[in-house]
């Protein structure tokens, strides 16, 4: 008989009632493999398109299908050909899209795509930095080219991303405005953010006086807030949104940039460096046990999710 364990899947899609907390198939970890005893995973608002069956043509995955891309956990099988993992070693990882994820007690995953998980931080913590991390580091600098001295607008700072983004741009030397509602607006401060903007009160374009040189937008924007964030930048800047897609300039130079997350695992690593020395922290508004998924859905759906929320095995 072949061993089994608690896992949150959907059987179809739709709303976050199609979530279930059941039995399922436990996974072996197969050549250059190594299984996972998740500590946690965290909500990502992908895992709720994917769920609702937006992304279909994006991420064509199989049903029934386990969410979370986002995984903490400890490594506790190897398969063939694994060297660079032992059985203990603590881990996290950004997941494919496609494959089962992390909302279960065990997954196995590709020992190449999986980074040391900090040391100074609990491990079902660490959950909250593979994906929300990594999209903030390659916006800002792999893609947006973020360098000391200069301007640039977080659009959307209250969210997982948001935050990692304002700590690294302001790391990096940046002056940091950022946008928030009232209820983020002081971790926001806390982040390191130079300027908070409240867009349930203003527009950026209200309050920005001086020209910007990135634009990082997090949130659904309409076209025409995009063209008008667009029109804050100066000539030859850049604009990066992880949503809504954006024209930019071309006239004065302004690229757009859509951003698509890439496994990165030295460079997740760094970013668990950098928690490890202090310089980057991992910040966690909420934990739910893996049973309550369908409630954190729902949660997400109506606006009412801010920063990192964590699935844990336990509650």
């Amino acid at each position: 008989m072949k061993a089994t364990m608690k896992a949150v899947r959907f059987h179809e899609y739709g709303e976050p009632g199609v979530l279930r907390y059941e039995d399922a198939e436990r996974p072996e970890p197969a050549d250059g493999e190594v299984l996972v005893e998740v500590a946690a995973t965290s909500f990502n608002p992908v895992d709720a398109g994917i769920r609702a069956g937006y992304l279909q043509q994006v991420f064509p995955i199989s049903l029934p299908h386990i969410p979370g891309i986002d995984v903490a956990g400890t490594v506790v099988a190897l398969g063939d050909g694994v060297t660079r993992w032992a059985v203990g070693d603590q881990v996290i990882g950004f997941l494919p899209m496609v494959p089962d994820g992390a909302a279960a007690e065990f997954i196995a995953a590709s020992a190449e795509i999986l980074a040391p998980a900090p040391a100074t931080i609990p491990l079902a913590h660490a959950a909250a930095l593979p994906a929300a991390a990594q999209t903030a580091w390659q916006a800002l600098f792999e893609h947006a080219g973020l360098r000391a001295g200069q301007r640039v607008l977080i659009n959307g700072a209250g969210g997982g991303v948001g935050g990692y983004a304002v700590q690294l741009a302001k790391r990096a030397g940046a002056f940091v405005i950022a946008t928030a509602s009232p209820r983020s607006a002081e971790a926001v401060s806390a982040q390191g953010a130079d300027q908070i903007i409240d867009y349930t009160a203003t527009t950026p374009a209200e309050v920005i006086a001086e020209p910007l040189d990135a634009v990082l937008n997090l949130v659904a924007a309409a076209e025409s807030d995009l063209v008008t964030l667009t029109g804050l930048i100066r000539d030859g800047g850049v604009i990066v949104t992880t949503a809504t897609p954006a024209a930019g300039d071309p006239d004065r130079g302004v690229r757009a940039v859509g951003m698509q997350l890439r496994t990165e695992a030295d460079q997740l690593a760094n970013l668990a460096k950098l928690v490890d020395a202090g310089e980057l922290r991992v910040e966690v508004s909420a934990t739910y046990p893996l049973a309550e998924t369908a409630s954190v859905h729902e949660l997400a759906a109506a606006g009412r999710i801010r920063g990192k929320v964590l699935l844990t095995r336990a509650s």
